[in-house]
């Protein structure tokens, strides 16, 4: 575990040491994000407002609102850029470098978005979660259940986050043959945004789609944590929910651990 430590410890320091360099562009992007919060929460009231019925699949305005700003939160503490990285490097040869380094491929760029999700995770995801903590507390819910939905999250969180990256090292993998994956790499995320629950809940699409769409892994990246806390599953639902995380983090593992073995008579180098 030591010798584990010191040898990827520079990996968590250079991810954070990215987003303190490029802070700047972080809350740029992050302006933007909560612009498209407040456009979905607005839309959501309007169609509240027009409905007759106060709850629209189990969801109140209030409900929404809280699912809303939970989907934000989630998606920044669980997305990878995995997938970018390898891209860019592949593309401008910078991928010897990595491919020299005596470390584990893969670990090399988990470790590095750990150090990255870590930085967001101090100033955006836990104050946030103070927050809510709070004002469940101030509405009157018990402490011992606010504590449960509170760390079955956190463990949800750790485990959408990993499928997340490993799916997006697998998905990355394929620049060694296809060699840029930019366009490719918008399309991913514009699908996963999608399925994952990010944009609209599962639950009001068709019952049929909703299912398969809650059994693919890309549910358990926003969809499984947002309803945790948001306190839509019974203790039932969120031992099921937080199992299938397990299956498709395993899933996911396996997969890259394929590819890599696949792609690696695929690797060129280009730029210098």
């Amino acid at each position: 575990m030591v010798k584990l430590w010191k040898r990827y410890k520079l990996f968590i320091s250079a991810g954070m040491q990215e987003l303190i360099t490029y802070r700047v562009n972080f809350f740029l992007y992050r302006i933007g994000d909560v612009m498209g919060a407040f456009v979905a929460f607005y839309l959501w009231r309007a169609v509240f407002s027009s409905s007759h019925q106060s709850l629209i699949q189990g969801f109140s305005l209030s409900d929404m609102t809280f699912y809303i700003i939970m989907s934000f939160v989630t998606n920044l503490l669980t997305k990878s850029d995995s997938s970018f990285m390898i891209g860019e490097e592949v593309k401008d040869g910078s991928i010897i470098m990595r491919l020299l380094r005596p470390v584990h491929f893969a670990a090399s760029y988990l470790f590095t978005e750990i150090g990255f999700r870590w930085l967001v995770f101090v100033s955006v995801g836990l104050p946030f979660l103070i927050i809510i903590t709070g004002l469940k507390l101030s509405s009157g819910q018990p402490i011992l259940q606010i504590s449960l939905m509170t760390l079955t999250y956190l463990l949800s969180l750790i485990l959408a986050f990993l499928i997340n990256f490993f799916f997006n090292i697998c998905f990355g993998f394929s620049a060694f043959v296809f060699r840029n994956l930019w366009g490719s790499n918008l399309l991913k995320n514009s699908l996963v945004a999608f399925m994952s629950g990010s944009l609209i809940p599962l639950s009001f699409f068709p019952k049929i789609i909703a299912d398969i769409l809650s059994f693919l892994p890309f549910s358990s990246l926003i969809y499984t944590p947002v309803m945790i806390i948001v306190g839509k599953y019974n203790i039932s639902q969120m031992i099921q929910a937080v199992l299938l995380q397990l299956f498709w983090l395993l899933v996911m593992i396996a997969l890259s651990q394929i590819i890599w073995k696949r792609v690696q008579s695929h690797i060129t180098i280009q730029g210098g």
